[in-house]
C-alpha cells in the first residue's frame, strides 16, 4: 500500500469540481484509490464520496492505494490537491 498525506490549500476547499477532477484522475487507475479525513475514508473514484469528506482548506487529507500503479495515482492525487485544483489564488 501507497499512501502520502496532503494539506487542501485551496481557498474553497475540497468542492465539488475539485472533487470532480479528483473522480477524473483515479477512474482510470488499475487500483483502488482512498481518501481519508480523520476517522472518514472514502472511495477517491466516487463524487458522493469525495464530497462527504467536507475537506476545507488547511485539512490533511491521507491518499492511499495498493496494487499495480498505486505509486503513481497517489503522487498525481497528491500533486493535484497541492495545486490547489486550478482556483485563483
Amino acid at each position: 500500500m501507497t499512501r502520502q498525506t496532503v494539506s487542501v490549500t485551496n481557498e474553497l476547499g475540497l468542492h465539488l469540481r475539485a472533487a470532480a477532477q479528483i473522480v477524473q484522475l483515479t477512474t482510470p487507475a488499475g487500483c483502488p484509490v482512498w481518501l481519508s479525513l480523520g476517522n472518514a475514508t472514502v472511495d477517491a473514484k466516487s463524487l458522493l464520496g469525495i464530497t462527504s469528506l467536507v475537506a476545507q482548506q488547511g485539512s490533511e487529507l491521507v491518499v492511499s492505494a495498493s496494487g499495480d500503479g498505486a505509486n503513481e495515482v497517489v503522487e498525481a492525487v497528491v500533486k493535484l490537491i497541492q495545486s490547489g485544483f486550478g482556483d485563483p489564488k
